[in-house]
């Protein structure tokens, strides 16, 4: 059984509607209506008039039946050191007017991260409470069985940052993480110049399936165009400051000539502290994942080269969008587009 929220009134109108209507293309629509930047005032009024005027899935609140529950969602996040989980998660709890406008409500909950047992157990007791679910998936049989549980009850799922495979999860909200491996390895080759080279990798955990599909793009990526620099070690940090600065560490004492560190989760703060302690801070190339204060103090500093990240706020909308689309009866993703990997340099912070 697919997991389904009950539909309500007629079929809806789709969003290259809305696109026709306003004289612009699928994606300027989608980016006007969710909220992301890019849009000139003009064009983002005559899009938000079209959407009106078709009685749009982003006027949801004014087609809700009267007296109609709101829909309650649960976000399920790791606790922990990662600041851009972190970020997102505030983001959802200051979102509430936000929701109110689709007749929903959102509440947060942090639980510890890299337990697919934990994670598996919550999943099923917060189904019992909501009406549909949004989490950092961990590709774990236990984890899969839960998601596949609370699609037989009706309550959906949308795997965050992270993946499931092979599940039935309805939607997944993220980046193409094989991409982003690809695109730090490219970077990394470029940063460090026509040479042979060592660099090395840290990892969150390869719990995550979006961890282990960066690792792989990652790998690829110089073995298919860069041969001459060889990827020396894959060490996990959990996220973590302080495991992160071990691991470095370890990896400066075990290979002086290192060039680049690609750090495919959080804690970045640990490897920019062990770089700066061996005073290698502008020689080794260093990029990683998530524009946080933490990252954008390091970009500022020279620590950091490159950042990949991706829109939290965008994040968010596109959530709300995939439940609405599932409370109206609408394929889950209808309308809504992967979002794209954004790289900042210090020269182009926002």
């Amino acid at each position: 059984m697919t997991a389904s929220i009950p539909t309500y009134g007629r079929t809806l109108p789709t969003l290259a509607d809305v696109a026709a209507r306003a004289g612009v293309s699928t994606a300027t629509a989608d980016r006007a209506l969710n909220g992301r930047p890019g849009v000139r005032p003009t064009t983002l009024r005559r899009v938000l008039h079209a959407a009106k005027e078709l009685d749009y899935i982003a006027d949801v609140s004014d087609r809700m039946p009267a007296g109609m529950k709101p829909l309650r969602l649960a976000f399920l996040l790791p606790s922990g050191e990662n600041s851009f989980l972190g970020m997102l998660g505030r983001l959802v709890a200051r979102a509430q007017e936000q929701f109110a406008g689709f007749n929903m409500r959102a509440r947060v909950e942090y639980i510890e991260g890299f337990r697919p047992d934990l994670l598996a157990q919550e999943l099923k007791r917060i189904g019992r409470e909501v009406d549909g679910i949004a989490f950092m998936a961990l590709e774990h049989p236990l984890v899969r069985e839960a998601v596949n549980l609370l699609s037989e009850r009706g309550v959906p799922t949308v795997a965050l940052i992270s993946d499931i495979a092979h599940s039935a999860r309805a939607a997944y909200v993220g980046l193409d993480n094989r991409a982003a491996g690809r695109t730090a390895g490219y970077l990394l080759a470029r940063f460090i110049g026509d040479r042979p080279a060592k660099v090395a990798m840290i990892v969150g955990s390869l719990s995550y399936r979006a961890h282990e599909e960066r690792e792989m793009g990652f790998l690829h990526l110089f073995q298919e165009l860069y041969p001459a620099i060889e990827v020396v070690g894959l060490r996990e940090g959990h996220d973590e400051e302080a495991r992160n600065y071990r691991q470095t560490k370890t990896l400066l004492a075990q290979y002086p000539d290192l060039a680049g560190i690609y750090n495919i989760g959080g804690g970045p703060e640990g490897i920019g502290r062990a770089l700066r302690e061996v005073g290698r801070q502008h020689d080794i190339v260093f990029i990683g994942h998530g524009l946080t204060r933490e990252t954008r103090s390091l970009l500022m500093d020279g620590v950091m080269d490159a950042v990949l990240t991706q829109n939290p706020q965008a994040t968010l909308m596109d959530c709300i969008s995939i439940f609405a689309n599932l409370r109206a009866g609408r394929p889950a993703a209808e309308g809504i587009a992967r979002p794209g990997i954004e790289i900042v340099l210090r020269e182009n912070l926002p």
